[in-house]
Formats: structure tokens, C-alpha cells, sequence
């Protein structure tokens, strides 16, 4: 790289931070955050350091004003927050940056702007969290991730994974802020099934599986009525509606930064992204290296769910949720957690032919 275009970034650089820096504020909680600017008069951040329904903040230009705590979701671990006269330009959404893009994590803590470089290394987030590759540093959660362009990325957080700073991927942020500002709540989304994962060998792929035929190596199925797919799975699952992802019925009992996501032998969250190497550590349901599709077996039906009513059947293979691959039913708890209402497109194993159905999720 010459000197010129060294130059040339670095003077980028400086000019989107100083751009998107003025829709960041400092959130003056018991540890001073950061707080992006969503939309008039309000500011989306992290929940779990918000221990009232009111806050200060500091603008750009030094003033300090009284946010009143709209809402809150601990699953993604954002709270909206709501300012009269904030007189602050919105942030806008990334209009689709791509793998290996340079990314700027800017934020403001109590001492005044500070950014980091990042580094897009995955197009999909996963367990709802997107790596950054931007080193943390005090007061950069709520701080935003944005691409080269100035458009939103995410929204930091620091204290979910120790030595790594994570971000609400800007899709999931700004649904949920809008959710909260109207609700002041995000209904929680359900389907109403319970599942267990199933593993196919590439020399039994889901399309040679014949009616009839029990998909070879399935996992144990989830605990409770509805599974970890409906949400009530047993504890450590994330129940619908209680629990976070550091909380009691969480998918650990790690508080932030503790790398609860991959505890209890199950896979998940480790620290480094979802772990590819299955739910026992080893590699696949039943351990050892896998290769092949990976699917959820519906075990239980909810009566009157809208697993049901769009006609999904026991011993369905759910394969794809809106096109994205499903490969553990925590991901699909995830996946509908905060879309109640949403009408969706499940890809189906089903008679030994793959088939698409369209569900609409309810709300707990």
C-alpha cells in the first residue's frame, strides 16, 4: 500500500467516525455506555447495566437530558430509551455490507468519542450475535458497528462474550427498537413445536430418506410442552419470556462476559461464534466429526398452535426458517423469538421430499 492510499484511508476513516459519532450518546448509568440514536427523540442500547426506568445522557454538544427507559428485551439485550428535545440525526441502516468489509465501532464514553476498526468475517450472525473483530473497550457497549458507508451494522456489546465484543446485528436493533417504541414490549414469537435435532450422512441425505423411515441419529428430544423451539424447554433453554442470555433460565447462569452460551456440554455460543462441532462437544449428536445435512425432527404438536394451523405434522423435518439453515432448536428459538405475527417460510423434510410451508407465528 502506498503512502497516499495509507493516507487516503486513514483520512476515511476519521471522517466516517466523525460523521456517525454524532448519533452517539454517552448513557450515564452506574458505568457510563454508549446509546445510538434510532429515531426522533430516542436512543436504543444495552439492558443489562440500565438498573431504573430513568437515565441521564450526554449529547454531543454537552448536554446532559433525562431519558425515561421505554422498554426492554433481554434476549437481545437492548432497551430503548426516550428524550424530549434531543435534536439528533438518526442513524441509518447498512444497506448490505459485504464479507471482509473494514467496519468502525464508534461509540461515546464518559471521556468523549472513541472508535475501534472491526472486521466483517461472516455474512450471518449466529445464536443472534455478529463477532466484530474490533477489540472492546470501556463504555463501547450501545455503541454502534457501522460499515464503510456510515450505515449501521449493529449494536456493540461487550459484556456477552469475554475478550470479544459482539453486536445485535442492525436488522434485529431496529425491529426490536421499533417494536418497543410502539409496545413499549417485544411479544415473544412462537410456533408451537417441539423438536430434536437429527443428523444425515452425506450417504443418506434428507432427500433419500423414504416414508416411513426414522432419520438416522437423532438427538434426545427437548424437554417440555412446546420444546426449545416453542420456548419452554427445560431450564437453561431461555424459556419464552423469562430469561436472557446471561439470566436465570437463560441459555446459561454465567453473567456477561462469561461465555455462558456454550456451557453445559450442548454447544451454542463459546465465545468464538455457534460451535460446528455439535451439542456434545465432540462434534454432531452423537460425536465424532459429521458431514451432511442437519435438521430439527418435530417430536410434539402443539393443539391450536400455528405449527398446526399451517398443517406441520409429527415426524416433519425442519430444515430452513426463511431460507436460513436450522440446525439446533435454540436457533430456532432465536429465529422467532421477536417476529410474533411475522408469516414465515419453513423448508420441510416431509415423505422423503423436501416441500415449503408458510406459518405464521403467534405470541406468548
Amino acid at each position: 500500500m502506498t503512502k497516499n492510499t495509507f493516507s487516503d484511508l486513514s483520512e476515511a476513516l476519521a471522517s466516517a467516525v466523525s460523521q456517525t459519532s454524532q448519533s452517539v450518546v454517552t448513557v450515564l448509568s452506574g458505568r457510563p455506555i454508549s446509546g445510538v440514536v434510532t429515531a426522533d427523540n430516542e436512543i436504543l442500547t444495552v439492558a443489562h447495566v440500565l438498573p431504573g426506568d430513568e437515565v441521564q445522557v450526554r449529547t454531543p454538544d454537552g448536554r446532559e437530558l433525562t431519558a425515561q427507559v421505554v422498554g426492554r428485551q433481554h434476549a437481545s439485550d437492548l432497551a430503548l430509551l426516550r428524550v424530549a428535545d434531543l435534536n439528533m440525526p438518526p442513524v441509518t441502516a447498512s444497506q448490505g455490507a459485504q464479507v471482509g468489509e473494514l467496519l468502525s465501532v464508534v461509540a461515546r464514553p464518559e471521556r468523549g468519542v472513541q472508535a475501534a476498526l472491526g472486521f466483517l468475517g461472516a455474512a450471518l450472525p449466529e445464536r443472534g450475535f455478529m463477532p466484530t473483530g474490533a477489540t472492546p473497550f470501556r463504555g463501547v457497549s450501545g455503541g454502534g458497528v457501522f460499515d464503510a458507508r456510515g450505515g449501521l451494522i449493529g449494536l456493540a456489546n461487550a459484556g456477552l462474550s469475554r475478550g470479544e465484543l459482539l453486536a445485535v446485528p442492525a436488522e434485529r436493533a431496529l425491529r426490536v427498537a421499533g417494536l418497543l417504541s410502539r409496545d413499549g414490549r417485544v411479544p415473544q414469537g412462537y410456533l408451537g413445536i417441539g423438536t430434536q435435532p437429527v443428523h444425515f450422512p452425506e450417504q443418506a441425505q434428507p432427500e433419500q430418506v423414504q416414508p416411513g423411515q426414522t432419520p438416522p441419529e437423532a438427538g434426545q428430544p427437548t424437554a417440555g410442552a412446546g420444546g426449545a423451539a416453542s420456548g419452554r424447554g427445560e431450564r437453561g433453554r431461555n424459556r419464552e419470556g423469562r430469561g436472557g442470555p446471561w439470566g436465570r433460565e437463560g441459555a446459561g447462569r454465567e453473567g456477561p462476559g462469561r461465555e455462558a452460551w456454550g456451557r453445559g456440554g450442548r454447544g451454542g455460543w463459546n465465545g468464538r461464534g455457534w460451535s460446528e462441532r455439535g451439542w456434545d462437544g465432540r462434534g454432531g449428536p452423537g460425536g465424532g466429526p459429521r458431514r451432511g445435512k442437519i435438521g430439527l425432527t418435530v417430536v410434539q404438536v402443539e393443539p391450536a398452535s400455528p405449527a398446526q394451523l399451517a398443517g406441520i405434522m409429527l415426524g416433519d423435518v425442519v430444515l430452513t426458517l426463511g431460507g436460513l439453515p436450522i440446525h439446533h432448536p435454540v436457533q430456532l428459538l432465536d429465529a422467532v423469538r421477536d417476529r410474533a405475527g411475522e408469516t414465515l417460510t419453513l423448508g420441510l423434510l416431509r415423505g422423503g421430499s423436501q416441500q415449503d410451508v408458510s406459518v405464521t407465528l403467534g405470541e406468548r
